[in-house]
């Protein structure tokens, strides 16, 4: 069973920056997505941003201009998250998710907290 490992969360100003990094994908058979989703206290895990093999980035429309999802094309191990112009409903614990033709795989989570 693949793991994956998600880094790179943390506390961030409003309007700052961070990137997420999700890495372990490269043994996983079949992939068809890579993406993220996120999940806020009191609410249900919700879809962040996803890009396709061999196709553009989609993404939710509360993030839409601020956060770009990407991939490591050399390796296929990694899926990164940059978020820009972070705000506060932007707190949540966010989940790497693998797509694959038999089945998805997800992430532990990684904390981001936007506050002063």
């Amino acid at each position: 069973q693949a793991q994956l490992v998600e880094s790179g969360g943390g506390l961030v100003q409003p309007g700052g920056s961070l990137r997420l990094s999700c890495a372990g994908a490269g043994s996983i058979a079949g992939i068809t997505r890579m993406g993220w989703y996120r999940q806020a206290p009191g609410k249900q895990r919700e879809f962040v941003a996803a890009i396709r093999m061999g196709g553009s980035p989609e993404y939710a429309d509360s993030v839409k201009g601020r956060f770009a999802c990407s991939r490591d094309r050399r390796t296929g191990d990694a899926v990164y998250l940059q978020m820009n112009n972070v705000k506060p409903e932007d707190t949540a614990v966010y989940y790497c998710k693998i797509w694959t033709t038999w089945g998805d795989y997800w992430g532990q989570g990684t904390q981001v907290t936007v506050g002063a």
